[in-house]
This record gives structure tokens, C-alpha cells and sequence, in this order.
């Protein structure tokens, strides 16, 4: 078991080591600028989606999932972030096309620059880590499907938020998101 839990924390290692930092801060720049920010994914990547928008909402932004019952129109100014591995899961393709008729601007988190969402997003940030499809271009990895995408994922946008979060006073953000955090469980 040990060695497992080695050898998936190192193929994280490797992938993360790899994120282009100027798509990163890029992503981090579009978040502090966006009026309100949407996060859409699929199955597991829309789970990290989901994670990625509460630890959001904890930084003080104005943030909801595609999907859910009380998620407003999106409007000019807004930021819809997709994540999806492969970067042509169709039902985020038509959320993006819908998105950019409205005025807002794409952020596609994915392994493929050169798919569809990718065409029509304002940025993209790729993870160059394995997917369910293991194309040629994605590392080896010992984990089945995508679960490397969707674990560096998660790694990687908790960092991104730490990162335009930060402050001097390192406990006063962490007040701050404890004061934010859920009181009704």
C-alpha cells in the first residue's frame, strides 16, 4: 500500500512540476478580475469543480456551479471556468458556447490545448498529467482513468486560490476563510 501511495504522490510531483506558472497566474488573474465566477465540469473533473468553488467562496468570491438550482444567468463579466480533461465534453462545450454569447469570458482547465472548448476560451491552463484516454502525449501513470487529472486539479486551483489570497498576515486570511466556512452542519 505504501509504495501505491508513493508512487501516485510522485506522478502528481511530476505533472504539477510541469503546469506552465504564467497560465497559472493567468487563471489567478481572471478569478480577482471576474465580477462573478462559474465553475462547470463532468463527473469526477466537476467534483473538483465543485471543491475548487467552495474554497473560492471561503476567499470572499462570488462563485456558483453550473447545475445547481439557485445558479444565477451568466452575464458580461463573468468568468465561467470549465474543467474537463479532455477539453471536448460536450455538455461544457455548449455551457461555453452560451457563456460567450453572453459576454463572458472562458477558462478552460484541461490536458488538450488544442480541443474544442480550448477554441473558444479566453485562456486555457493545461495540467499535462493522464486521462481516461491515454493519448499518446499523457504520461504513464499507474492510476485508472483520470484520476491523476482530476488529483492535480485539485492540487493545483487550491494553489492558485492560496496564491491570490495571500496576505501578510497569514492569520487573518485563515480567519477570515474559517469565519466563511459552513455553520450550519
Amino acid at each position: 500500500m505504501k509504495k501505491v501511495v508513493e508512487t501516485v504522490a510522485k506522478e502528481i510531483s511530476t505533472v504539477l512540476a510541469k503546469v506552465d506558472e504564467k497560465e497559472s497566474k493567468l487563471l489567478g488573474d481572471e478569478i480577482i478580475n471576474a465580477k462573478r465566477i462559474f465553475i462547470s465540469g463532468e463527473g469526477r473533473s466537476g467534483l473538483m469543480g465543485k471543491a475548487i468553488a467552495m474554497r473560492l467562496m471561503h476567499g470572499g468570491f462570488h462563485v456558483y456551479v453550473t447545475g445547481e438550482t439557485i445558479t444565477p444567468s451568466i452575464e458580461k463579466d463573468d468568468l465561467l471556468i470549465i474543467i474537463s480533461g479532455s477539453g471536448s465534453t460536450n455538455s461544457s462545450l455548449q455551457l461555453g458556447t452560451t457563456a460567450k454569447k453572453a459576454g463572458a469570458r472562458i477558462f478552460l482547465v484541461t490536458t488538450n490545448r488544442e480541443s474544442k472548448i480550448a477554441v473558444i476560451s479566453d485562456g486555457v491552463l493545461i495540467i499535462p498529467a493522464a486521462t481516461k484516454h491515454r493519448r499518446p502525449e499523457e504520461p504513464e501513470t499507474i492510476q485508472p482513468l483520470g484520476n491523476q487529472f482530476d488529483q492535480s486539479v485539485h492540487l493545483l486551483l487550491d494553489a492558485i486560490v492560496i496564491f491570490i489570497t495571500q496576505t501578510d498576515d497569514k492569520e487573518s486570511i485563515n480567519e477570515k476563510m474559517t469565519n466563511r466556512h459552513a455553520n450550519l452542519e
